[in-house]
């Protein structure tokens, strides 16, 4: 309702005949909802993304927010395929052996040492468990 609500970005009363809001409880005037980053104005037209009380486009939000390539460290866009190994996330060009630059596939063997993907060959056979026994050959 305007004259009765407060601006989320200026902290003004909003009494223009328009407002924006933002999250349920968030309203802002029309020229004060700007990108945080950017300074892109944030309308009904275009998506807006909330972090610690700021406004963010899309574009500045995924960049500074966004999961990015363990490798390049480039953020992902919604288009691009992925290949994960625990908490990291790779885009499919760069799940590459860190040793030897082999494109890891789906179903290769790999191992993960701080950041660096190692194929089977460069970082040979999985360690043997206690307690396995090395069976002898005739």
């Amino acid at each position: 309702r305007p004259g009765l609500a407060l601006c989320a970005g200026c902290g003004g009363r909003i009494q223009d005949p328009f407002l924006l809001r933002v999250s349920p409880d968030l309203e802002w005037h029309v020229a004060c909802l700007k990108c945080a980053e950017c300074g892109q104005p944030l309308d009904e037209t275009c998506t807006c993304f909330l972090r610690d009380g700021k406004a963010y486009c899309k574009r500045d939000y995924s960049r500074l927010f966004g999961i990015k390539c363990a490798q390049c460290r480039a953020a992902f866009s919604s288009s691009d395929l992925v290949m994960r190994a625990r908490d990291h996330v790779y885009h499919l060009e760069c799940f590459r052996c860190a040793a030897c630059g082999r494109q890891l596939l789906p179903g290769d063997q790999f191992c993960l040492r701080e950041r660096d993907l190692l194929c089977r060959a460069d970082h040979g056979p999985p360690p043997r468990r206690a307690g396995a026994r090395a069976a002898a050959r005739p």
